[in-house]
């Protein structure tokens, strides 16, 4: 018998659920380098979060315009092209001299990955196993910010460690999307051809009216969450240095790797528990933790500041696996990358639009009184997450 992937939807199913992964640690993988590029190139917090947007902008559209397009015109091609455009990419990144390439390729970035993230996700849930009917679900919650974990840490670590940081973290990511293309390339089709891929391209964003209460019940958990993210990979390593003193580019990686880490592994605990209940844990943890990690920059204090970020982390994976868990379950066949484009839409535009009025921010008020700020914002988003998630259960 063939041990192909076409012949192993087990082994597609892993596979991937590894290529979902490469792609969030390729978004993520620059966050430790804006500080080395500040220094080389010397421009301002300012472009920094401009730089951050360029790729939400260039995500968000791929969603409006592609997020339903493998509905139509099956997954494997536009994975095969997100792959592809991935890759230029990251050799733009290779050879970068100045904030305009470094502006263009994350630009493409964003694209390749907006295109990547809705597709890999439905076709994670054609694949669910039925041995563990779930475990797609499960999957799309701790992909992402797993890999944003991982691509934050091993970035950082080559960038103190290794010779060539701002080329051997691309270098090595252009790899892994070699493999992809070669997983792509052989697994199975999992979405039949169906008419309509033009007008899919048309950029709206569709709720099935069955479903539009579940997505309002879910969304301010989503801000809340991704808005946090938004400050840690835009700002954190920025804050890690310029406010509390720790200029260890592994500890600029670190700072990231510490929410999303602990967001990974609390996906994986609670995938059991009932759906309120983790939302309702998100929305506490993501309001406790941001107050902490607030006291920690006020005060000056590294270890109370991490400590808070740990307990954010376990809000923000708690909602990454009530929300798209739960969408993910509830989508039909049909619905699931148009419905999965609108949740990344919501979470991504939380992720950039507040990160890059902090970055406009720093520069009239400083790095340190944004940094309280935006950490007071996203206490109280998760605290309206929180009253609004008791509200409907008692509803």
């Amino acid at each position: 018998m063939s041990t192909t992937l076409e012949t192993r939807p087990r082994g597609a199913f892993a596979a991937l659920a590894a290529i979902f992964v490469a792609f969030a640690a390729a978004a993520a993988a620059p966050s430790p380098l804006y500080v080395v590029y500040q220094q080389q190139w010397g421009f301002s917090a300012g472009t920094l979060t401009a730089v951050f947007a360029v790729y939400v902008a260039g995500l968000v559209a791929a969603l409006l315009v592609l997020g339903g397009l493998s509905d139509h015109i099956g997954r494997r091609p536009v994975l095969a092209a997100a792959v592809a455009l991935e890759a230029v990419a990251l050799m733009l990144f290779i050879t970068a001299g100045g904030v305009a390439v470094l502006l263009l390729a994350r630009v493409l970035q964003g694209v390749a990955t907006g295109m990547a993230m809705t597709t890999l996700g439905a076709a994670l849930v054609d694949l669910d196993p039925p041995h563990a009917r779930g475990r797609a679900g499960l999957v799309n919650g701790i992909a992402p910010v797993a890999g944003l974990a991982v691509g934050a840490l091993g970035c950082g670590a080559l960038v103190e460690f290794a010779p060539q940081p701002t080329h051997l973290v691309y270098a090595v990511l252009l790899l892994g999307m070699a493999a992809a293309a070669v997983v792509v390339a052989r697994m199975p089709e999992t979405a039949e051809r169906r008419p309509g891929g033009a007008a899919s391209l048309v950029p709206r964003l569709g709720v099935p009216a069955r479903l539009r209460a579940d997505v309002l019940a879910l969304a301010p958990i989503i801000v809340a969450s991704w808005a946090l993210g938004g400050l840690y990979l835009s700002l954190g390593p920025s804050v890690a240095a310029g406010v509390l003193g720790l200029h260890d580019h592994l500890i600029g990686g670190l700072v990231v790797t510490l929410l999303c880490g602990t967001g990974a592994i609390t996906t994986y605990l609670l995938r059991r528990r009932p759906t309120g209940q983790v939302l309702a844990l998100a929305g506490a943890f993501l309001a406790v933790g941001t107050v902490i990690s607030v006291a920690g920059v006020q005060l000056g204090d590294a270890a109370l500041a991490g400590g808070g970020t740990v307990v954010s982390g376990v809000g923000f994976g708690a909602a990454a696996l009530a929300s798209f868990g739960t969408l993910s379950r509830l989508a039909a066949p049909h619905e699931r990358g148009e419905l999965l484009a609108v949740a990344l839409v919501i979470a991504y535009a939380a992720f950039s639009v507040p990160a890059v009025l902090a970055g406009l921010a720093t520069g009239p008020f400083g790095l340190h009184a944004t940094a309280l700020v935006y950490g007071v914002v996203v206490a109280a988003l998760g605290g309206t997450a929180l009253l609004t998630q008791r509200g409907r259960s008692s509803r």
